[in-house]
């Protein structure tokens, strides 16, 4: 993708939770590619020095951090690491997450807890985090604090199975919101990007099966979303081109959600 100079990213640094796969991944090289220091935050740590270690080759600044979500003490050591690294936080990229596929009355509560954990808690203690960093360190004169959640179609559209998760996506949804109305005069802008259905780790298993298949068949369009579909709103997001921009939603799906 080339760098366009309404997107520089150059002197920023981009601080992204789920980063070992998918859109996360993604996001980290898209970021890197725009000339900001990215820092991949993710359980799975030999996959984000891996991806570190390629951005790195490429000629980007990257540094993979130990992170898990929920826990408050790796959330803050993860910011800690960033920025001893490369100073203080510019935006901050809420991507990580889990789905547990059930129907309610099959789902025992102890998956509907661990899906809240991590999707809800672990955006809740992200977010708040970046945000407390971005304020310490002058986000009000400096007007650039950025902090993007990455909730999902599913926090409005119904369907069988994703309780858990399409509760927790709209309980995403609506803590953009609020989080934008709190920081509006701290110079940190909150916008949440909707997904649609890509064919990620999350989601490639049920859409290799017959009911995924049929799934793909109602949407208008007829195929999944390509991950580089998001690349110009994150990058829009994170940049000095949304100064004016929060407190918004962003639906990306290419027409799925409006089948059936």
């Amino acid at each position: 993708m080339s760098k366009s100079a309404s997107f520089d990213l150059s002197g920023r640094t981009v601080f992204i939770t789920g980063a070992s796969s998918g859109i996360g991944a993604r996001f980290a090289r898209v970021a890197a590619a725009s000339g900001a220091k990215v820092v991949l935050g993710a359980r799975r740590t030999d996959l984000t020095e891996a991806l570190a270690a390629e951005i790195r080759a490429a000629g980007g600044q990257a540094l993979a951090v130990p992170l898990d979500v929920a826990d408050e003490a790796s959330t803050i050591a993860a910011y800690d690491a960033a920025e001893a690294a490369f100073g203080g936080v510019d935006s901050v990229i809420v991507n990580a997450g889990m789905m547990i596929n059930a129907n309610a009355v099959d789902l025992p509560v102890e998956d509907f807890d661990r899906v809240f954990e991590v999707n809800v808690r672990g955006a809740f203690l992200t977010a708040r985090e970046g945000a407390r960093r971005m304020i310490k360190a002058g986000s009000a004169e400096r007007q650039h604090g950025r902090i993007i959640l990455i909730s999902s179609i599913m926090a409005s559209v119904n369907g069988p199975g994703v309780v858990a998760y399409s509760a927790s996506k709209a309980a995403v949804s609506k803590m953009g919101q609020c989080f934008a109305r709190e920081w509006v005069r701290k110079g940190i802008n909150v916008n949440t990007i909707c997904p649609g259905y890509i064919n990620t780790e999350l989601t490639a298993e049920y859409f290799e099966t017959d009911t995924g298949k049929k799934h793909i068949n109602q949407w208008p369009r007829r195929r999944m979303l390509d991950l580089s579909d998001l690349d110009e709103m994150a990058l829009y997001l994170a940049s000095d081109a949304s100064r004016a921009v929060t407190g918004a939603s962003f639906t990306i799906d290419d027409g799925q959600s409006m089948f059936g």
